[in-house]
């Protein structure tokens, strides 16, 4: 379940989540009926809609990177989003763009070399500059050397880079959003907690013998 109460079909605000649910759920009320057509919950919508001015602001985001009015290449966005998932740790934000790829004609071997791109050789030298690029970002929090943004430079017009940057952060946003309030694939628990030790351990011997 999400940290957050879900908003049922008959408390969504009438102008902003109604029309998104019914373009997403039909005529279902996606708390007592969840589920997308990509096999997610569908609870990040549910959730925004405690925020109709959240949730149009959200929805207005998606519309702006898929405008066709973006400069920069839609792969290489995508690839942005996609990696901006991967890094944070959103199983939702890397699997829903990962779809976006495969719907952009990227190949299965490519998707699924994401994760190690540092040392595949399926990616092109633009690609790899903007997973680069995304991986400072994200990863460095916009740390980028002079000499990486020099490539970019060399290589995107700013238009493009002011795009890949927006749409990249954007990303980084959602990811760290749907893991903090659990929504969709991150309802997950962390994974990183104490493993218990055997019954006869000694806390004290453990520090006198530095193991």
């Amino acid at each position: 379940m999400p940290r957050l109460r879900e908003v049922p079909r008959d408390e969504a605000d009438a102008e902003v989540a109604l029309p998104l649910y019914k373009l997403l759920f039909g005529e279902r009320d996606p708390v007592v009926d969840p589920g997308t057509d990509t096999g997610t919950p569908g609870d990040w919508w549910t959730v925004f809609a405690n925020s109709p001015d959240t949730l149009k602001h959200a929805a207005q985001g998606f519309g702006y990177y898929r405008n066709p009015a973006r400069q920069i290449d839609p792969v290489l966005r995508e690839l942005g989003q996609t990696w901006a998932g991967y890094a944070v740790g959103s199983q939702f934000v890397f699997s829903q763009h990962c779809k976006s790829l495969r719907g952009l004609g990227v190949s299965e071997e490519k998707i699924t070399a994401l994760p190690t791109w540092q040392t595949s050789e399926l990616f092109d030298a633009r690609e790899r500059l903007v997973l680069a690029y995304a991986d400072r970002l994200v990863t460095h929090r916009g740390r980028v050397p002079d000499a990486l943004f020099a490539e970019l430079k060399a290589e995107f017009s700013d238009i493009e880079i002011l795009e890949l940057t927006y749409i990249t952060c954007l990303y980084d946003m959602h990811a760290v959003m749907s893991k903090a309030l659990r929504t969709e694939f991150d309802d997950r628990d962390d994974p990183i907690v104490e493993v218990a030790a055997p019954e006869n351990f000694s806390a004290q011997e453990f520090l006198d013998t530095g193991r």
